[in-house]
């Protein structure tokens, strides 16, 4: 079977609720679980997986949060080659307070797997969301899910189920036994 590693970032906790959802809605029997502060070595790890859902909520004016700052240096400089892998990205943000900024940490992170040589998977609409700026937003949709416990916390499970759904086409099929 394929397997998915699920590698996020999360301070309050948000984000890392929504990975363990996700590893719920695709199978927890093929995802494996990482904590970028606790759990992350080296980017090898991540070479291992069949595909790839990075977590990150955004921080101050748009910045990626705490636990993937040193490894998004250490991608800088190591430069590791991310050919052939897809990945897709989630997180948190906060319109209200961080409006101008909204979940801006998803475009970096996009940007920086992409320049490895990623295929990157799992835009999602950005009708049904208010907020002034997104790095995240590309051609009218983010570059993945974006969700808003703080504002919209109703509105998390729906989005979850709804971007897992189009994940599906393009999540790679269980390898034969």
């Amino acid at each position: 079977m394929s397997r998915i590693g699920i590698f996020y970032g999360s301070s309050s906790g948000v984000t890392k609720s929504a990975a363990e959802k996700l590893a719920e809605l695709l199978g927890e029997d093929r995802c494996d679980l990482y904590s970028m502060e606790e759990d992350f070595v080296d980017f090898d790890e991540m070479l291992d997986y069949d595909f790839l859902l990075f977590g990150c909520s955004t921080w101050g004016s748009g910045e990626v949060q705490n636990d993937w700052r040193d490894p998004l240096l250490d991608l800088d400089n190591d430069k590791p080659d991310f050919s052939g892998k897809t990945i897709a990205v989630f997180g948190a943000g906060d319109y209200v307070s961080h409006g101008e900024q909204f979940v801006s940490a998803l475009g970096i992170l996009h940007d920086k797997f992409k320049a490895r040589g990623a295929t990157l998977v799992g835009t999602f609409p950005t009708e049904g969301y208010t907020y002034k700026y997104s790095f995240a937003e590309r051609d009218g949709q983010f570059v993945g899910l974006p969700f808003d416990d703080v504002n919209e916390a109703d509105k998390t499970a729906e989005r979850l189920e709804r971007w897992v759904a189009s994940l599906q086409a393009v999540l790679p099929e269980a390898e034969e036994a």
